[in-house]
Order: structure tokens, then sequence, then C-alpha cells
């Protein structure tokens, strides 16, 4: 599935690969482990790559879905975590079209949804309807774990500013109400000294 922003990934699969490893699970979303459901529940990874985080999610006992819509990312996710029966779904925000809810049979919307550095790949308008769109697949009191990346271009090469004030405000209309907001922070990837991030959690009113 071709989006606007997969491009630039598509030729560095490994490299993508290498870099995800070097970070765990627990380093990057230590802010968010704590919105985790305790219990299993079912889990909705947005912009997933190779999986590596929902695998962990599933390792907690989690039902998890990864939407990503590199095929590479997805064929290589099911190769190096084919131990784990995650629901792989080629799809992109801010539609997620393939997750109707009416479709889905005995399915039910998402406890927790994790979108980790996708954002900055959506415009503005975009990132609005990303938000309604979200906010429709989660259960009440449910949780949305965002990141938001500021700075140069890395491999993705279509890239657009993020803001974390616009970014509740809209979430807010959305009905999905800030449980946490952490700025500035590092990146934990060294040579990533000019990129930022902000952590945000939303819970559904």
């Amino acid at each position: 599935m071709e989006t606007l922003g997969t491009q630039g990934y598509g030729h560095v699969t490994q490299k993508f690969i290498e870099a995800t490893s070097t970070i765990s699970f627990e380093a990057l979303h230590q802010d968010f482990l704590k919105f985790i459901p305790d219990k299993p529940a079912r889990v909705l990874d947005v912009g997933a790559g190779i999986g590596r985080d929902a695998f962990e999610l599933w390792k907690m006992g989690h039902q998890v879905t990864a939407v990503e819509p590199l095929e590479e990312f997805r064929e290589a996710g099911q190769q190096l975590y084919s131990s784990a029966p995650i629901e792989w779904i080629a799809d992109a925000l801010p539609y997620l079209s393939t997750l109707d809810l009416n479709a889905l049979g005995n399915r039910t919307s998402y406890d927790f949804i994790l979108a980790s550095g996708v954002w900055h790949h959506l415009d503005a308008a975009e990132q609005i309807k990303a938000l309604q769109r979200v906010s429709e697949l989660m259960k009440p009191q449910g949780v949305f774990a965002l990141s938001l990346r500021n700075g140069p271009a890395g491999a993705g090469t279509h890239v657009f500013a993020t803001n974390v004030q616009q970014t509740i405000q809209n979430a807010k209309l959305c009905g999905l109400h800030p449980i946490l907001r952490l700025e500035n922070q590092p990146s934990l990837m060294k040579n990533k000294k000019d990129v930022h991030w902000a952590r945000l959690a939303f819970q559904k009113s």
C-alpha cells in the first residue's frame, strides 16, 4: 500500500530494523507504560513498522492489530515475529478505512491505541482527521498514546511540523482528553541531536 508518508522508507528496511533494535520497548515508551492495560485487552498499533512494539504488546497478553502501509515492513515483521498471532493490516492514517467496525464481525473497538513516530507524516488537516478516526475506534475510557516528532527529516521524506497545543485542542474536540503531556524530549538515537519529541496520552470520555 503506497502512501506519501512511506516515501523514503522502502529502501532502508534493514537499517530500520537495526535502528529499531537499538532502543528497547521499555526505554522508548517508558512514559506510556502506565497507560497500557494490565489485563488482556484489544490493542491497535498504528504505523507499526516492523512490529517490534506490537510483539511486545502481545507478550503482555494483549490481542494486537498492527497497521502498517509499507509492504517491506509488514513482510519483515511477519518473519521476525512469526511466533506471535499479530493481525497485520495494510492501511494508514488518517482514514484507516480497513478498520470498519461495522464490518468487523465479532470484533470490538480498542482499549489502547499507539501511534509512535507517525504523526509528522500527516499534514495539519490529516492530523485532525486522524484524531477523529482514532476516537471512533476507541472504547470509552480507552487510551491513545501519541508521540510527536519535530526536526529534520530522516529516512521518511514526507514530513510536517507537529504542535503539542494544537494537537491537544483538536483532540478535545474529538472527545479525547489529555492525561499526559511531555515536551522537548531528546531523541534516543545518538545521531538525531536536532530531533525532539513530545509524548501525549489521551483518554476517551
